[in-house]
């Protein structure tokens, strides 16, 4: 049975920030991601997601400037202590919410310097998150993102994602596979989960063009969540996606998988 995940970053938005767990609990979910949970403190997190009775399994380490169309941190040579600073402030957030992983952005080439230094930043930069977080026993993953919407990223597909993680040498690290970038960069999905379920440590989707629920696009949801439920795959499936109209009427494919 796939555990599945709302990312309260993007469904219930309906309803303030506190009040999504709840709202996600109500929809049938048991557990919840949050892209940034900095913007109320870790303590008042915890408090809603234990009265709504959901767990949290994955935020985003702090990112700089990445969401707003900046190269980020963790790429950028030269920004290795606003990184640090950046998991330090994640490593104290999780040691009160207890997610399952922490995933750290790889952004964008930083300009002035060359593509495979930036990926060595990365790198050493994923090592010392992968390092931190084992100490609050929080793994990490990395996720490739998909260049049509994020020009230039530096992780692009499954094994430059693969790639990066071996360059780290961390055993804390792994791939957070999302469906909906995987889609668009490479295809071939299930031969994907197949090959690399074993390094992958969260899944997320959402459906091709749009980035909206299942059954909005190209995607055979069917037969993917089938592939993930046949792997010895353990880890949640988050649904990351915008949806074309309320939460709650976007759900057709939650109430599917009980059947």
């Amino acid at each position: 049975m796939i555990r599945f995940s709302a990312n309260l970053s993007m469904l219930f938005l309906e309803v303030p920030e506190l009040e999504r767990p709840a709202a996600a609990r109500r929809a049938g979910f048991d557990a919840v991601e949050i892209q940034f949970p900095y913007g109320h403190p870790a303590e008042r997190w915890h408090d809603a997601l234990r009265e709504a009775g959901v767990e949290l399994v994955l935020f985003n380490v702090p990112a700089g400037d990445l969401m707003g169309g900046g190269q980020g941190l963790a790429g950028v040579p030269g920004r290795e202590a606003a990184f640090r600073d950046a998991v330090d402030e994640a490593a104290a957030v999780a040691r009160v919410l207890r997610p399952r992983h922490v995933n750290v952005l790889a952004g964008c080439p930083a300009a002035g310097h060359g593509r495979e230094r930036c990926l060595d930043t990365l790198a050493a930069n994923l090592a010392y998150a992968a390092e931190v977080m084992a100490d609050a026993g929080v793994g990490v993953v990395t996720e490739a993102v998909n260049t049509v919407d994020r020009p230039g990223y530096l992780i692009d597909g499954t094994q430059s994602a693969l790639d990066v993680i071996d360059r780290a040498g961390h055993a804390n690290l792994r791939i957070q596979y999302d469906l909906y970038h995987m889609q668009i960069m490479e295809g071939d999905l299930i031969r994907s989960l197949r090959t690399h379920w074993a390094r992958i440590g969260h899944i997320q989707f959402a459906d091709n063009p749009g980035r909206h629920e299942p059954g909005t696009g190209e995607i055979h949801f069917a037969n993917v969540f089938a592939e993930i439920e046949r792997l010895p795959y353990d880890g949640f499936v988050g649904a990351e996606y915008v949806p074309s109209r309320r939460t709650e009427e976007t759900l057709a494919w939650l109430e599917g998988r009980r059947r």
